[in-house]
């Protein structure tokens, strides 16, 4: 069994305050339940957690129902950091899971061409990312005023969600990190602790994240072609 963990636990307040970036509409309907779908209509996908902010249950169950979404779920609570909104999700998966798919609620454009490759790898090394490469020249700044070094940009990856591992890798990953009191942002951080190689999966198509309001009108012209399915 598949599953996929949605995280939608974040406060998003790059957005501005008093807007959740969630629930903002694009192509006809909030952004999470473009991502929702994506995962709900991907035959590798047999389950999905969402793992949402204390109090916004409701809106969630509300949602699936709207939406029609059929695959089966649960909603769980999030934590203080992201992390910690994993591991939640991670707990309440199925013990029959074998491979999870850690997904940014934000990140609506995920294909579900993109999906099953991520799980095909991460059965195969133990785990995976969508990733692109980076095609500007990325400088390192210490202060945010001087650059100190170009980084070689050929070995250089911006990396996305889905991130797909085997159950007990991202388990253990994530335990290796709490441990060590390391709190991380990506999931795939937490396996470089244990020395689990990470497979790169080519992301073909644009797959942003709807971080800030400028990213609104560009998400919605990608989703336009699905936004009355």
């Amino acid at each position: 069994m598949n599953a996929a963990v949605i995280v939608a636990g974040g406060a998003g307040t790059r957005m501005g305050p008093g807007v959740d970036k969630l629930f903002l509409e694009v192509g006809g309907c909030p952004v999470v339940a473009h991502t929702w779908r994506q995962f709900d209509q991907a035959d590798c996908i047999d389950h999905i957690i969402l793992v949402v902010r204390e109090g916004l249950e409701q809106e969630f169950f509300r949602m699936g129902e709207q939406y029609c979404f059929g695959k089966p779920h649960r909603i769980v609570p999030g934590g203080n950091e992201r992390q910690d909104s994993v591991w939640n999700g991670l707990a309440a998966l199925s013990p029959e899971t074998k491979i999870v798919a850690i997904q940014d609620a934000a990140r609506p454009c995920v294909t579900g061409a993109l999906i099953e490759a991520c799980i095909a790898a991460a059965r195969e090394v133990g785990a995976a990312v969508a990733a692109q490469p980076v095609v500007d020249t990325i400088k390192e700044s210490a202060d945010g005023r001087f650059i100190e070094r170009t980084l070689p940009r050929s070995r250089v990856w911006a990396v996305q969600t889905p991130q797909t591992f085997r159950v007990e890798v991202i388990r253990r990953a994530i335990q290796a990190a709490r441990d060590q009191g390391v709190s991380l942002t990506d999931d795939t951080a937490a396996c470089e602790l244990i020395g689990q190689a990470v497979r790169l999966v080519v992301s073909s198509s644009p797959n942003p994240k709807v971080t800030i309001p400028a990213d609104l009108p560009y998400v919605e012209s990608l989703l336009q072609p699905h936004a009355d399915t």
